[in-house]
């Protein structure tokens, strides 16, 4: 990061209502996207169904496109990938694969970042557990979110209900603050020790979206440059969401409407 990108940026009331406005908008695309993942449709049909819902129904930006000079909308993970799956015309949804699609929308100035996981048909018990158990991790994440809470806390929280379940977190990759920028202070380990690393104070946003590996947490980078995938080519799992935390404790700014605070 920069200087300026390592300074946290508490947002202002304004700025925290666009903030929901993004939010509430990058939702939307999800629950367009939930009548659309089947067996046979490509991850570049996918990709440009999510980019014409931003562009014409929502008049907002997919802000990955061209960041970091990523040439499409979303991120479409299957199986083994980790991160940062790239869409292909040829590469089709299987009956059996579990997919992370992670998009990002701006709008009015601020950006919003989610990613949910799918399982196409009917997928097999480990898959469905590892799928079910990231999701669990990544909400016990979001509640120890609170003021004067830490960031060890948010990651303590993750990797202990991984590990329960046998399973491991990546730490290559993390999540952040995010507002005008997709990438800004602070990084958000999903690991780490309770009452350690920054502490949470109200107006700071940032995301929580834990990778977790079903073998080993090492990765590898395949030749395209983008593309991160488990190196024992185990199975692996990502949910995100955008959280912005209040004077009482955490509100989750990309909340679906298929989702309910447990």
């Amino acid at each position: 990061m920069t200087e300026a990108e390592d300074k946290i940026i508490i947002k202002t009331p304004a700025e925290i209502d666009l903030m929901r406005t993004s939010g509430r908008l990058l939702a939307s695309v999800f629950d367009m996207l939930d009548g659309k993942m089947r067996a046979g449709i490509t991850t570049m049909e996918i990709n440009d169904c999510v980019e014409r819902f931003i562009v014409d129904d929502l008049d907002s930006r997919p802000a990955s496109k061209g960041q970091y000079g990523f040439k499409y909308v979303l991120n479409t993970s299957i199986n083994e990938v980790v991160c940062h799956g790239v869409p292909s015309l040829t590469k089709k949804l299987r009956e059996g694969d579990i997919i992370n699609c992670d998009i990002t929308l701006e709008k009015n100035g601020f950006i919003a970042d989610s990613s949910k996981m799918y399982m196409i048909g009917t997928v097999k018990p480990l898959a469905k557990k590892l799928v079910c158990v990231t999701y669990e991790a990544m909400w016990l994440g979001i509640k120890a979110v609170k003021p004067n809470a830490t960031l060890g806390d948010v990651g303590h929280a993750v990797e202990k209900h991984a590990k329960l379940h046998g399973f491991t977190v990546v730490r290559d990759y993390c999540g952040h603050g995010i507002g005008r920028q997709m990438h800004e202070a602070p990084e958000v380990t999903h690991y780490g020790k309770p009452n350690s690393g920054e502490v949470l104070k109200p107006g700071m946003t940032f995301t929580i979206e834990p990778m977790i590996n079903q073998g080993t947490d090492k990765i590898k980078h395949k030749k395209d440059g983008w593309t991160v995938v488990t190196r024992d080519k185990k199975l692996s799992a990502q949910w995100e969401h955008t959280i912005l935390v209040t004077e009482q404790g955490y509100e989750v700014l990309t909340l679906r409407d298929d989702e309910t605070i447990g």
